[in-house]
């Protein structure tokens, strides 16, 4: 199997990345992977604007994972604070997870942490539902902090509440 390759996504990536995303996270065809949100969320996961916004903001990076030239996966990394990152959408085609991107993508993430915000934590949010998702990062030495933050929705749903969870990284 060829190696995955990554690099930090620009304006002219948007139109990949973003059905990629919504494949990954919602409708039908999230349900042929294990870290959808599909059977309690639909509609669009984000935007073309959003995604555009991203890119455009020197605090934030989305690396994009290559497998022989196809896009399979991406992450978002942000500064949160002087010493802090923050890990989110990471995402893996559905039809290849499960088969280790997800550890790449997140391992390229807390490099990138590191190196482009001199980051020595790395945090992320997580529906508080998905203790299957939360168990991986757990497994790769994410630790809850107690803290939940809401999820952006109007009205709210109480059920939907994110988890926090921050590794130490270097």
């Amino acid at each position: 199997m060829s190696p995955v390759v990554f690099r930090a996504a620009t304006v002219d990536d948007v139109a990949a990345l973003h059905p990629l995303i919504e494949r990954a996270y919602r409708g039908d065809s999230a349900k042929a992977g294990w870290t959808h949100e599909a059977d309690f969320l639909s509609g669009e996961r984000t935007s073309v604007e959003e995604l555009s916004a991203v890119i455009a903001d020197p605090e934030r990076v989305i690396l994009m994972a290559y497998r022989d030239g196809t896009l399979i996966g991406c992450v978002q990394v942000a500064r949160s604070a002087d010493d802090l990152g923050y890990l989110g959408m990471l995402t893996v085609d559905p039809a290849l997870q499960a088969g280790g991107v997800g550890r790449q993508l997140l391992a390229a993430a807390e490099a990138e942490a590191i190196r482009r915000f001199n980051a020595r934590r790395m945090e992320m949010t997580v529906i508080q539902r998905r203790a299957e998702l939360i168990a991986w990062y757990e497994r790769r030495g994410y630790v809850r902090t107690g803290e939940q933050r809401p999820f952006p929705l109007d009205p709210p749903r109480p059920e939907l509440a994110f988890v926090v969870l921050e590794k130490a990284l270097g």
